[in-house]
């Protein structure tokens, strides 16, 4: 018979249980990390539990030093009257004793029964009394008050009570604190607290009897709990009192505090017209006060940055549209000199082609200015259409070799083997591209320029990567900006304006793509334009992964090592133009 079944149940139930205690101790670490989280994010709430703390404590100090002070006093003020009780009955029955005329032991049996009921009546009426004759073969019989309680009284303290009897001082007592049970046949019944007073008296003929007083300290038991509830209902109402005075407190506090970042949040947003109402005169009215004129003085700066921005893009503009006219005309003129330029002697040869040279840089500025122009003014416009990247990078590579060639460096192009159509504007990713390329080159120190093309559903890439110099992680942060350049000393041989990667970051940004970077010294660096399929797609992926492979990650100070991205999606991603300087 085959014994696979049961020992799989039961490690089917085993798997269950850890299974459910690891999701109870999940759920619990959740809980308690969400506890934790809204505890620190909230001010008052610290306040108020950090001040219910501290009253909850200070209440439960002083409540206990209370209690023990009170029970202690009512104690001892109830161990003292029974003290002075039991030894002004004792002196009595001790008097009473002396002037008895028994002379038997009858007699001595009928005076201890009325001496009993004699004492019993002297005292409280929540005392028992006990009469027991110190020896045991005594010819009478012990008498007390309530029998049910004779073993209250424990052989140790009638030993002591015997030793301290002495015949020739003022009575001497033993005390000793009891748990008097309410239904003595009940071995589980409640007690009420108790003390039993021993001492002696000598009876007529029988010699001495041993004297015991029974007192219940129930009263005064129930005379503290009150009390100690009194202490207890007084402290949760104080404690909640606390709670809503702190609540209350800090509220006051908090809430111009809250109402102060909402507004400071809505500024950050451009809301610049946001103000705090200013109430009273007091602290939070000064602080709201010195927002609104902090926020006042913000508000004018930042018009007044902005109508200089307006102007500065304007001014831009117009010098670029006016510098047309004079440059027609200097081309114009250029071109006869450098047609007859074989005509003249080698000094002036030299200065016409120079000449043509700058002024085809001088075109190229202008029209990189005239397009920067038209994305800070917001009228660049995109004219997609369906078209595969692979045509479009093939086409940059083309014009890209003459120079490649010039710089002996080696194009190894990788254009993948599914299509990668996309809808795009040709004109715009062919710039990026070629810039791209001629960045490469001129960087890639004789090494090889690497070009892959990759598609997914959702996107297309390309990824140019050279072996050359590099750029460090801090140059790699303004590798975007505009006239900025890695190294100013060193020599260009391909004329660039300084404004290339700012322009393809501007047209990355057109399409709703990526624009990517990462570099290392010494290993080159390697450029990512990453693409939507159709205008709408949000990316969140690229096809082409960004660092190499093979890149030494060592000195990377997080991954991926010395990568940045310009995100379409980010407004501000674009670097403010930096006068004088070139890019890498």
């Amino acid at each position: 018979m085959s014994t696979d079944g049961p020992s799989s149940s039961g490690r089917s139930s085993r798997r269950r249980a850890s299974d459910l205690v690891r999701s109870v101790a999940e759920r619990a670490r959740l809980g308690g990390a969400r506890a934790v989280w809204v505890w620190r994010s909230s001010l008052q709430l610290r306040v108020v539990s950090s001040a219910l703390a501290v009253g909850i404590l200070t209440v439960a100090a002083l409540g206990a030093y209370m209690s023990t002070t009170i029970r202690d006093g009512v104690f001892d003020q109830r161990l003292a009257e029974v003290d002075d009780e039991s030894a002004r009955s004792t002196a009595q029955a001790q008097s009473q004793f002396d002037a008895a005329p028994a002379t038997s032991p009858d007699s001595v049996q009928t005076l201890l029964y009325d001496m009993l009921w004699v004492i019993q009546a002297s005292g409280s009426g929540s005392r028992h009394v006990f009469l027991w004759s110190e020896d045991d073969q005594s010819g009478v019989i012990d008498v007390s008050t309530a029998p049910q309680y004779d073993d209250l009284v424990t052989e140790e303290m009638r030993e002591r009570t015997v030793e301290t009897a002495d015949p020739d001082s003022a009575v001497n007592q033993v005390l000793q604190s009891v748990a008097i049970p309410l239904d003595p046949a009940d071995p589980d019944s409640a007690v009420v607290p108790g003390v039993v007073v021993g001492t002696t008296v000598n009876v007529p003929v029988e010699g001495t009897f041993e004297l015991y007083y029974l007192y219940s300290f129930e009263p005064e038991q129930e005379t503290l709990d009150f009390m100690q509830r009194s202490l207890f209902s007084g402290a949760v109402v104080l404690v909640v009192l606390l709670g809503v005075i702190a609540w209350m407190v800090t509220r006051q506090a908090v809430d111009p505090v809250r109402r102060a970042a909402r507004v400071a949040e809505r500024l950050a947003d451009g809301l610049l017209d946001e103000r705090l109402t200013v109430r009273g005169h007091d602290e939070m009215a000064t602080l709201a006060r010195s927002f609104n004129e902090m926020a006042q003085s913000l508000q004018e700066q930042i018009n007044r940055m902005e109508e200089l921005s307006l102007l500065q893009r304007r001014f831009v503009s117009d010098v670029s549209h006016e510098l047309r006219t004079p440059l027609t005309t200097v081309r114009m003129a250029s071109e006869v000199l450098y047609a007859s330029r074989d005509d003249f002697d080698p000094a002036a040869k030299r200065s016409a082609e120079l000449m043509q040279t700058q002024l085809d840089r001088f075109e190229e500025l202008l029209a990189d200015l005239l397009e920067i122009s038209r994305f800070d003014a917001g009228a660049a416009m995109l004219d997609a259409e369906r078209r595969d990247l692979r045509d479009v990078v093939d086409r940059a590579v083309d014009n890209a070799q003459t120079l490649a060639a010039s710089k002996g460096v080696w194009l190894a192009v990788d254009l993948g083997d599914e299509p990668a159509s996309a809808d795009i504007d040709p004109r715009r990713v062919e710039r990026v591209v070629r810039n791209l390329l001629n960045n490469a080159i001129e960087h890639a120190e004789q090494g090889p320029v690497e070009v892959r093309v990759a598609a997914e559903p959702r996107s297309v890439a390309v990824v140019v990567r050279d072996y050359g110099v590099g750029m460090t992680v801090q140059q790699v942060d303004r590798v975007f900006d505009r006239f900025w350049r890695a190294d100013p000393a060193r020599a260009r041989t391909t004329g660039g304006t300084g404004l290339g990667l700012a322009i393809s970051l501007e047209d990355a940004r057109l399409h709703g793509g990526w624009l990517d970077v990462w570099a290392r010294p010494d290993q080159g660096s390697a450029f990512r334009l990453t693409l939507p399929r159709r205008a709408g797609i949000v990316l969140d992926g690229s096809p082409l992964e960004l660092v190499p492979a093979t890149a030494d990650r060592r000195d990377d100070p997080h991954p991926p090592s010395g990568a940045i991205r310009m995100d379409a999606s980010d407004p501000t991603s674009l670097p403010a133009m930096a006068p004088g300087q070139e890019e890498s």
